[in-house]
């Protein structure tokens, strides 16, 4: 009887647990999770008080994202499998911005009531981000940039509805107490001369929200931090704007350590009446789409070549099980477009169109193969016209979905044609409804720059000259800003070296391999 026991119990282990993924709707946020309903209710209302907080605590009003400007949040699992699909040994969670499909990756979803775990920390912080870009137009210096969004990373869901913000950032505790100082002056001046900020170990991250949270919260310094934003978005130098606030950067720093030693810290506690939120509607995932949600985040992830390869064989398998998922579909047609088969990917697409009309992923994928295939046409006029026929029809679906807008524009510039008024419009709006897309950004001030537009231009290059995390991306921007600073308002003006736009803005959607933020994140 044991034996038979031991061996039904063997038999259960040996059988793989079934997915349950659920997909939660709100207002700002999509997020799937392979959890049970009532959880992912939870979380949901968690990150949607969590933005109605900070949009209380800031006064900032934001636009409602059109659904697909929502952020996208992945619960992929544990660490192995964020270890896996991030590349690294220490990133807890990471979030890649792009018009049309903003998406961040998380691990399993512990919507707690106490202190939030590391993942959940990350996800905050980097919403923060994501919120302040799009509500503010002007470049923020980096320990502000920063140190706002450890602010409010550092909140608390109790159960009573309530969300804490501007805690102690207890996870920058170590670093405080161990990691060098960094000075007032370097605090002020970080990312100015080596955009994306040194590799140094510092204090810098914990020194930024130790600041920040000083002059919100000190009284003897009450509105000061908002005298110097305004300043900076006048155009001052951040140092400078920090000497005409502050005062004594030395006295600063000297009343910022006797800050931190104070027994308790205070914080905001903002009551669930003062923080409303719209409806949350969950819905659990198809078979089909229960089996194609492991591919679908690599996917959503970026790929390689090689990647690439091993998630088609993976999305095909799914596809041939569930024929008649449009979602599936939808989804095999990116992936066969990422692995290069445009043939392959159109008709993907096109099955999914047949069977659910409103997939709207499967009209980005049909319009990225259509525009791959026009780069080779004979009638190039005829095969773009052809290409935006998909983004049209997205675009009647959903009216500010940017990437209709985007590619209107590149429907023009891929065939060396001068954009019409109609199409660079629409590149500036697709601008303004994805804020957070910094190649984007790019793109618009570079066309407004052309036009002699300069100081547009220079407006839209300066938050991504001021992008700690990007790269050779924000020394390209601040190249650009330095060269335009010495050129005439109604000047047109090119780089240097021209920067090819069609490059840039071929992956926009989603085919970055690596986007996502430094281990300090």
């Amino acid at each position: 009887m044991f034996r038979f026991f031991a061996a039904i119990a063997a038999l259960a282990l040996a059988v793989p647990a079934q997915a349950d993924w659920h997909r939660a709707e709100s207002e700002h946020f999509v997020i799937y999770a392979d959890d049970s309903a009532k959880d992912i209710t939870r979380f949901a209302t968690m990150l949607e008080r969590y933005h109605s907080a900070m949009a209380f605590v800031t006064g900032r009003e934001v636009e409602t994202p059109s659904p697909s400007n929502r952020v996208t949040v992945y619960a992929v699992g544990g660490s192995r499998t964020m270890r896996k699909l991030s590349g690294s040994r220490n990133v807890g969670g990471f979030y890649i911005p792009r018009a049309g499909g903003s998406t961040a990756f998380v691990q399993n979803i512990r919507a707690g009531h106490g202190e939030l775990d590391w993942s959940m920390t990350v996800l905050l912080h980097e919403y923060a981000h994501h919120f302040l870009i799009a509500s503010s137009r002007f470049a923020m210096p980096r320990w502000m940039d920063e140190g706002g969004a450890e602010f409010f990373a550092s909140a608390r869901f109790p159960r009573n509805g309530e969300v804490h913000i501007g805690r102690p950032a207890y996870h920058r505790s170590a670093e405080l107490a161990y990691a060098p100082e960094v000075s007032m002056d370097e605090l002020f001046e970080r990312g100015k001369f080596k955009i994306g900020g040194s590799g140094s170990r510092d204090d810098f991250y914990g020194r930024s929200w130790a600041l920040y949270h000083f002059l919100t919260f000190d009284p003897d310094r009450k509105g000061q931090l908002l005298g110097y934003a305004r300043r900076i978005a006048a155009g001052e130098a951040s140092i400078d704007a920090a000497h005409a606030e502050f005062g004594d950067l030395r006295t600063l720093g000297k009343d910022l350590d006797r800050y931190l030693m104070k027994r308790k810290l205070s914080g905001f506690a903002l009551q669930s009446h003062i923080l409303p939120i719209k409806p949350i509607t969950v819905e659990r995932l198809s078979e089909g789409m229960d089996e194609m949600l492991p591919v679908i985040i690599r996917s959503k992830r970026g790929v390689d070549e090689e990647l690439a390869a091993e998630v088609l064989i993976d999305a095909r398998e799914v596809a041939a099980l569930y024929p008649d998922d449009a979602g599936v579909r939808a989804a095999l047609a990116e992936a066969e477009y990422d692995a290069g088969n445009t043939a392959t990917a159109i008709a993907a697409a096109d099955a999914a169109l047949a069977i659910d009309p409103s997939v709207k992923n499967a009209y980005v994928q049909k319009g990225y193969a259509l525009f791959r295939m026009a780069r080779e046409a004979d009638d190039e006029a005829a095969a773009y016209a052809q290409a935006m026929q998909p983004f049209s029809a997205l675009n009647r679906l959903e009216n500010d979905h940017p990437l209709p807008l985007v590619y209107y524009y590149r429907s023009f510039t891929e065939r060396g044609e001068e954009p019409s008024e109609n199409a660079k419009h629409a590149l500036e709006r697709a601008a303004q409804l994805a804020p957070f897309d910094r190649g984007l950004a790019m793109n618009v001030a570079l066309m407004q720059a052309r036009e002699g537009r300069i100081e547009l231009a220079r407006s839209n290059l300066a938050p991504v000259a001021a992008n700690p995390h990007g790269g050779s991306e924000a020394s390209l921007a601040q190249r650009y800003l330095d060269e335009l600073a010495l050129v005439d308002e109604g000047t047109k003006w090119r780089p240097g070296r021209v920067l090819d736009l069609t490059d840039m803005l071929t992956e926009l959607a989603g085919k970055l391999t690596d986007d996502s933020e430094d281990e300090d994140e």
